[in-house]
């Protein structure tokens, strides 16, 4: 996901109008210098950072599922991500970090990262974005258990409202013996603050 795909020239123009008339409502004309190309501009990003609806998540991990008798718990730390606020429409963005129980398989690391991005890349909550990345990863690979920690700053909470700088929230999510064992959660969450 990190190369933009090519935009479909139909929805570009329609967001672009809608864009324009925002622009109108907020005071601006966007007829002057600075303005001119950027209704397109800002449709084409606003694709960009919603391309995540075009993606299929499931199908992309199961691309590099391998074979592995190893590995009692594998981590792949600081993913980062830029995700949109729905309430707001608001950028929030930070890092996720993912451990899993491997029974037999292991995923490409690299997939980690496209999941990641596959639900990060639309309208958003992190709360629901951490669930969706933990029960993806634990439906698409034979597990013992699947953790996911995500740390985020949100511009809802630091541009408007509140307006607070120093804020971050943190959401953990986990299946399978992650859920029992106490010593396991502790375990992932020492090897991710290092």
């Amino acid at each position: 996901m990190a190369t933009p795909a090519k935009h479909d020239s139909a929805k570009v123009e329609a967001i672009a109008g809608h864009l324009e008339e925002i622009l109108k409502l907020l005071g601006e004309d966007p007829s002057r210098e600075g303005l001119l190309k950027t209704p397109v501009r800002a449709a084409k990003a606003l694709l960009d950072i919603t391309a995540g609806y075009h993606a299929d998540p499931l199908a992309t991990a199961r691309k590099a599922i391998f074979d592995h008798d190893g590995s009692k718990m594998v981590i792949v730390k600081d993913i980062e991500f830029y995700s949109t606020c729905e309430h707001h429409i608001l950028p929030f963005f930070g890092t996720v970090s993912v451990g899993y129980l491997p029974k037999g398989k292991i995923l490409g690391l690299s997939k980690l990262a496209r999941v990641v991005d596959a639900f990060a890349r639309r309208l958003q909550v992190q709360e629901r974005l951490t669930g969706q990345i933990t029960r993806l990863i634990d439906e698409a690979l034979p597990n013992d258990g699947v953790i996911v920690w995500c740390r985020a700053q949100h511009l809802c909470m630091k541009a408007r409202g509140v307006e607070k700088q120093e804020s971050v929230t943190t959401t953990l999510d986990y299946t399978g013996r992650f859920e029992t064992d106490a010593a396991l959660r502790n375990e992932f969450l020492s090897q991710i603050m290092r």
